[in-house]
């Protein structure tokens, strides 16, 4: 078999930047750190920063009063920032710059009193702090048929943001519908998916055509991770999310030749080789590259561990 590296894959630059935020915390604050939510959604990360005096909790009430606290990457609510500031825990925000530009997009739709569409999954730590952004009435969707069933209090004065993680193609889906059905509708037409995401299902969608396996690094509770898996699916290739190589069963590529690997933009390249290590041992001899678009971008990190 061949392997087909889907390119770009892994992490994006706001998980960069998260990831070393809780690293640079603990070299200066020393353990423990307390981090609001997974700071990224991958099990070996997390494994790896636990080990190191990471405690992940999923309240504020779980920290320790001034202690070194950090908002995952996902952002949070302005209630959880008022309750961090009120237990005067030594804040650091970890909240990946993309996510803060849909938090202040909808705050500019509350100010005109719209009521808020934010296209996204509920229950997803990104959407509850983007909810938890807005003060007026918000209503959370993410299919077409949640849209035609949608009631409103004025079609008028509606705006949408969108969770930046989501499936583009999804996600237009969405926003047509909105626009089918409320022709005012106020809102930023896919600019909120962010590059990383684009990218990544872009480069699923460039193998997809070639392979007849595809293998998404990631762990089950990733968004990304699981519209990669989608896209391979609806391009008809048996698609497996996996973050572990012993979760590789060997019968996915029975009559395979070609066998297509991606990440998530939470999965770290060493677990990607981890995963090409397990190829290996089961028919496959040689790995090609793929072409794909060059990720430059680097986010500023906050100015207390910025020097």
């Amino acid at each position: 078999m061949e392997v087909r590296l889907a390119n770009p894959r892994g992490f994006c630059a706001g998980v960069d930047r998260a990831i070393e935020i809780v690293e640079r915390a603990l070299e200066r604050y020393g353990a423990p750190v307390y981090v609001l939510h997974e700071i990224v959604h991958n099990r070996h990360v997390l494994e790896d920063l636990r080990s190191r005096g990471v405690h992940f909790v999923d309240e504020l009430d779980d920290i320790p009063s001034g202690a070194v606290t950090i908002f995952s990457a996902h952002g949070v609510s302005d209630e959880v920032e008022r309750v961090g500031r009120e237990r005067a825990l030594r804040v650091i925000d970890a909240t990946c710059p993309l996510v803060t530009k849909v938090h202040n997009q909808a705050k500019l739709y509350d100010t005109k009193q719209y009521e808020l569409i934010l296209i996204g999954h509920p229950g997803h730590p990104e959407v509850e702090g983007t909810e938890g952004r807005f003060e007026g009435i918000v209503h959370i969707l993410s299919t077409p048929e949640e849209v035609r069933a949608l009631v409103v209090e004025d079609p008028d004065s509606l705006a949408y943001v969108t969770q930046t993680t989501l499936s583009v193609d999804d996600t237009r889906e969405v926003i047509d519908a909105l626009h089918a059905r409320f022709p005012k509708i106020q809102g930023p037409d896919l600019a909120d998916i962010c590059y990383a995401t684009q990218n990544r299902q872009n480069a699923v969608r460039e193998i997809a055509e070639d392979v007849d396996v595809l293998i998404v690094v990631g762990s089950s509770n990733s968004s990304n991770s699981n519209r990669l898996q989608e896209l391979g699916e609806r391009a008809g290739v048996a698609s497996y999310l996996v973050d572990d190589p012993a979760q590789i069963e060997p019968a996915w590529f029975d009559g395979a030749a070609k066998v297509g690997v991606t990440a998530g933009a939470s999965a770290p390249e060493v677990l990607v080789q981890l995963i090409l290590d397990r190829l290996r041992e089961l028919g496959v001899n040689s790995s090609v590259e793929v072409s794909g678009e060059d990720e430059l971008v680097v986010f500023k990190l906050p100015p207390e561990l910025a020097n």
